[in-house]
C-alpha cells in the first residue's frame, strides 16, 4: 500500500479503477490492474500473473477495455475516492495468489 501511495500515477490510477468497477462490478482483477497500471513489475508476485499483465497493458481480452478506461480517467471529474479504499480487494487478490483465499 504505502508504494501505491506514493505512485505518481496514483490519482489517474484511482480513477481508471472507479471507472472499471462501474463498468465490470464482478471483475476485481480489472479494477485493480486499472489501479496499478505502471506498477505492473511490482505486483505479479503479489496478485498474479492476470493483473500484472493487464497492468502492463500486455494483449489479453481486458486490455482495450481497461486502456479505454485509462483514457477516460484521464478527463474524467469523478470522486475516485482514496487508495486505502482499494486495500480490501487487493488483500483479496493477494490471499488467492497465496492460495489463503
Amino acid at each position: 500500500m504505502e508504494l501505491l501511495d506514493t505512485h505518481r500515477g496514483r490519482d489517474h490510477g484511482l480513477r481508471t479503477a472507479a471507472l472499471l468497477r462501474r463498468s465490470h462490478p464482478s471483475d476485481k482483477e480489472l479494477q485493480v490492474a486499472g489501479l496499478l497500471h505502471g506498477l505492473a513489475g511490482e505486483v505479479r508476485p503479489l496478485l498474479g500473473a492476470r493483473v500484472a499483465g493487464l497492468a502492463r497493458l500486455r494483449p489479453a481480452p481486458d486490455v482495450e477495455t481497461l486502456r479505454q478506461a485509462s483514457e477516460n480517467a484521464a478527463t474524467a471529474g469523478l470522486d475516485a475516492g482514496v487508495m486505502d479504499d482499494w486495500r480490501p480487494v487487493i488483500e483479496l487478490l493477494a490471499a488467492r495468489v497465496r492460495g489463503t483465499g
